[in-house]
């Protein structure tokens, strides 16, 4: 489907020298580039500064806009969003960024509300797999607990953790809302984490469809697609269209997932 893009970078092998990052750095608009130099570790600096070339690459490829005429802003949640709306062959073009552990990836959608979370599988080493996962049982509700509890080792255990968190975070950036939203309003059902459905406070939500992905080194990535007229009021106001004939957005949301495509940095730097 055209407009719709999955990119990921793995960055785990990435070692730029000081040079080459200023470098890449200078590619970004000064007032982006505070929010790569502020990081003091580098792994940190390096995933905020991929994050920030691969949005602009995405849009630069999917809209065909230059690195220089690209104007992304925030919502007061922190939902990023492309100022540019004038003429843009994809009016309701959004997209979702993520980055954990050695991923950074980037989702976009022509239509559909999109969502995306990237999580590494991984424990504090001073915690028990059932003490880390209790500081976040209040964010899951008595269902999904029980699943998560209940699955088996302590891998399992983690895994199936990661899996719902995923899911949850997915849809919390897909609608735009911030640390606010209540988690534990969500609950996810699934066969076998295929046909994965959404319950919002005890209600099933039809308009909304998850994917689970399975990433090298013990990642996982989910992507979310649900309709704009579920977007909260602060980020549906950046939206072009809100409402669009039902066939039309059952296409968008019934797509195929098209998968990832992997890149290196280097890819991002020949889009500008």
């Amino acid at each position: 489907m055209e407009g719709v893009r999955r990119w990921l970078v793995d960055i785990s092998g990435w070692n730029p020298s000081e040079h080459r990052f200023q470098s890449l750095l200078s590619l970004l608009p000064p007032q982006q580039q505070p929010q790569v130099t502020r990081f003091v570790k580098l792994e940190d600096r390096k995933r905020a500064l991929v994050s920030r070339l691969l949005q602009y690459s995405l849009v630069t490829d999917v809209l065909g806009i230059p690195f220089d005429k690209i104007s992304i802003l925030h919502t007061t949640e922190g939902k990023p969003y492309l100022k540019n709306k004038e003429k843009l062959l994809y009016p309701n073009f959004n997209y979702s960024v993520s980055h954990h552990g050695d991923y950074v990836g980037v989702a976009c959608e022509p239509i559909c509300l999109v969502g995306f979370d990237i999580v590494s599988i991984t424990k504090p080493q001073m915690e028990t797999t059932l003490q880390y996962l209790n500081n976040f049982m209040p964010y899951f509700t008595p269902f999904e607990w029980d699943n998560i509890v209940h699955a088996g080792p302590s891998n399992n255990t983690l895994t199936e953790f990661y899996r719902y968190w995923c899911l949850k975070e997915a849809y919390v950036k897909a609608i735009g809302a911030g640390l606010g939203f209540g988690l534990n309003r969500l609950e996810f059902h699934h066969n076998n984490w295929t046909d994965i459905y959404l319950c919002i406070d005890g209600i099933r939500s039809d308009n909304w469809r998850f994917f689970i992905f399975e990433l090298e080194n013990n990642h996982l990535a989910c992507v979310a697609k649900g309709h704009p007229k579920e977007a909260i009021e602060s980020y549906q106001v950046t939206l072009t269209m809100d409402s669009f004939d039902e066939e039309e957005y059952l296409h968008a949301v019934e797509f195929p997932e098209p998968g990832f495509i992997s890149l290196v940095v280097d890819q991002l730097v020949i889009q500008s």
